[in-house]
């Protein structure tokens, strides 16, 4: 099976795009473009991030409702981004619970906390945990869990093979992470506002209906996944049965916000048909 929809890509304002559809099988339904060249992932690190969180704590090494963070914050308050810690900064803007305030420093936290726990720097326990395990030799982590990944498409297809049909976790425990984490609650989704409810589960998006948004008309509610500031994306659709990886070198902003619910939409016809 050929996805013509992924020729899509070509038509995007960028120096260097790839793409990738793939079942939880592993079956790969199309690739585009230069699916072995690394690319800077921004925000699309945090589900890797959350998915050797996940582990640590189905080893033993941390429970997801132990303090973590800023006083009151838990593990899962850190991966759901209910933390009340600022974007950017180590600052507390609320109490843990209370917004959705999306935070790369509480990934961070997140990291600094696997990272005493375990007592291996979260990189190499991120490198031990998922990357080796999946065979993701080309991906690292270079920086802050929140959003220093350097990867392939060839290397998250693998992973979204994994978080569709899990064997590195237990399949409740990624059930749990595509469940919406303290629901009702509301904050702002970045790049396109705020919105209420503002729907997350452990380190993943989850679209519900959500308006505007970065995945397709089209797409079920039930879809998750991440997208980054760097011009990248991964989208798990239960529903259509796949899941689709797309990574670009020109950074996220309005050609990204006209383009991809357009090529997710594409994509899933495809899909349909």
């Amino acid at each position: 099976m050929s996805l013509k929809s992924l020729a899509l890509i070509e038509n995007w304002p960028v120096p260097t795009a790839a793409a990738a559809v793939v079942r939880a099988d592993g079956t790969l339904l199309g690739t585009h473009g230069p699916v072995g060249h690394r690319f800077p992932l921004a925000s699309v690190t945090k589900p890797l991030a959350a998915y050797a969180a996940l582990v640590a704590y189905e080893e033993g090494a941390i429970e997801l409702d132990e303090p973590a963070g800023p006083a009151g914050s838990t593990v899962r308050h850190l991966l759901a981004h209910t933390s009340g810690l600022a974007f950017d900064e180590h600052r507390v803007m609320a109490p843990a619970g209370e917004r959705r305030l999306y935070s790369n420093a509480g990934f961070e936290q997140l990291g600094d906390h696997i990272a005493k726990a375990t007592d291996i720097a979260f990189a190499e326990y991120l490198r031990q945990a998922v990357l080796e395990p999946l065979g993701m030799v080309s991906t690292s982590l270079e920086g802050s869990p929140a959003k220093d990944g350097v990867s392939t498409v060839e290397d998250l297809v693998r992973f979204a093979a994994e978080v569709q049909a899990p064997r590195l976790l237990d399949p409740r425990t990624v059930a749990d992470a595509m469940t919406v984490q303290y629901p009702g609650t509301k904050g702002v989704l970045p790049g396109y506002g705020h919105q209420s409810p503002n729907d997350w589960g452990l380190g993943f998006e989850i679209r519900d209906s959500k308006s505007p948004h970065w995945t397709g008309s089209s797409s079920s509610p039930r879809t998750f996944g991440h997208f980054g500031q760097s011009g990248t994306f991964l989208w798990i659709d239960p529903v259509a049965g796949a899941a689709c990886v797309a990574l670009t070198d020109r950074a996220f902003g309005p050609w990204a916000i006209e383009a991809w619910p357009l090529f997710t939409d594409a994509v899933l016809t495809d899909l349909r048909g």
